[in-house]
């Protein structure tokens, strides 16, 4: 039996943090232990207790004076748009039918498909994400591409095949059978197989038919346990046409209810300009909104009020993503430094202790997966980002006038990104450090 004892400052959240003074929402170790055994963490807290427990045999990596987190989560990002991110000059409908759907209509070839899903989750890994909710194309082999990759690392993965079939070129379209009958076998071989999760994915309203959103509808009835990603409220114009699309519709966010796909693991990329009447349909059935910050200024969609829907009577459960291609960075410190800047925009600010809480626990819990990554818990998987504040010299200088863990946060979210990643655990195993040998 293997195991790993990881030493350095270690921090995990139990809760949302109100303040930063709110210092029994999370657990900090100056000099903190991490026992993993078989992909697990065994035993957290201060190093001498966890080594005085640990076997003869153990292996020690020091990673001291570095920050030991849990693995971060990116709860929305679309894998077939690697080689269109930072395309210019578009808004939402004119991004998609301009980039994004021609560029998805090359994963209909199997090559293509497995080539993006190995760069994606390399690049995953080289940011310090362990966990992403991720679409794939229409076509059945690139989902089938992805799950293998994600499989082959161990990584714990959310994914689906996107079902659209129509308003879109006919490279990147299905049917209502064949979205189906392709799910169905992707679920089957794939759902709950390793760390895979499969979810039912089909793109948004405007590109499936009320006959497909009867398909995605029975899917769920029959697979009750699995995800539901879609996008939602992006796009005034999105909004328009879906209302015509769906006349009968009370709003945007009705479509979906009508067809059953609301609820506590249905993920709803941006949904920006919510109604109240949607925002309380969204909170009634523990619906997530997920946060696109990056994405939601570059195509100029809006300001996600991540505060107001937090903090209303009803609150309604929120998520953070990149949302690559859209997005402008596959990183969710990057993504939290623009999140805090929209936040700033609507009159709120977001404590450092708040965006390190919705990168690891907080979208761990949006996810439900709260019982397997987010924490440095014992029982849980070790999904593990080490993390360097002075990793580059101008971080180097800032950090000799921190004091403060809060500070030191909020320099990482405000100026760090993959050069402060200095290793990843997936699953007890060290990756980023592999991955760069191997490129080597």
């Amino acid at each position: 039996m293997t195991e790993t004892l990881l030493r350095g400052r270690t921090l995990s959240f139990l809760r949302w943090p109100d303040s930063v003074d709110d210092h029994a929402a999370y657990r900090y170790e100056e000099d903190g232990g991490l026992l993993l055994r078989d992909g697990t963490i065994v035993a957290a807290g201060a190093y001498a207790d966890i080594a005085a427990r640990a076997g003869s045999c153990v292996q020690v990596i020091d990673h001291r004076p570095h920050l030991l987190l849990p693995g971060f989560i990116d709860a929305h990002v679309h894998v077939p748009q690697m080689q269109i991110i930072a395309s210019y000059g578009a808004e939402l409908l004119d991004w998609l039918n301009t980039y994004t759907f021609p560029e998805e209509s090359h994963f209909r070839d199997a090559q293509h498909g497995r080539r993006i899903a190995r760069l994606f989750l390399d690049e995953m890994v080289r940011q310090g994400t362990t966990t992403v909710a991720a679409y794939c194309s229409v076509h059945r082999q690139s989902a089938e591409a992805f799950f293998a990759e994600a499989h082959d690392r161990n990584m714990l993965t959310i994914a689906g095949k996107v079902m659209m079939d129509r308003n879109a070129p006919d490279g990147v379209l299905d049917t209502p059978q064949s979205s189906y009958d392709d799910t169905k076998a992707l679920i089957g071989e794939w759902h709950g197989r390793g760390r895979q999760h499969y979810a039912v994915t089909p793109r948004f309203a405007i590109t499936s038919t009320p006959e497909q959103m009867e398909m995605a509808g029975a899917l769920m009835r029959e697979h009750p346990d699995l995800h539901m990603q879609t996008h939602l409220s992006e796009n005034h114009a999105e909004i328009a046409f879906t209302q015509q699309l769906y006349p009968w519709s009370k709003d945007y966010t009705d479509v979906y209810e009508h067809y059953g796909l609301l609820g506590k693991k249905s993920l709803f990329g941006h949904c920006i300009h919510l109604s109240e009447r949607e925002s309380d349909a969204m909170s009634e059935t523990g619906s997530v909104a997920v946060f696109c910050p990056t994405s939601n200024l570059f195509l100029g969609s809006g300001l996600f009020d991540y505060q107001r829907y937090r903090q209303r009577e009803k609150p309604i459960r929120i998520a953070a993503a990149t949302d690559v291609g859209g997005g402008t960075s596959y990183s969710m410190l990057r993504t939290m430094d623009e999140g805090y800047k929209v936040i700033a925009q609507n009159g709120e600010k977001l404590t450092p202790f708040a965006s390190f809480w919705q990168m690891t626990l907080g979208n761990a819990q949006a996810l439900s997966l709260d019982d397997k990554v987010g924490t440095l818990d014992a029982g849980t998987d070790a999904d593990i980002v080490v993390l360097d504040s002075r990793a580059t010299p101008g971080m180097r200088l800032r950090m000799e006038r921190v004091e403060t863990l809060a500070e030191e946060l909020f320099l990482l979210q405000t100026m760090g990104d993959d050069r402060a990643i200095r290793e990843v655990y997936v699953a007890g195993r060290p990756a980023k450090s592999t991955m760069e040998m191997a490129a080597a």
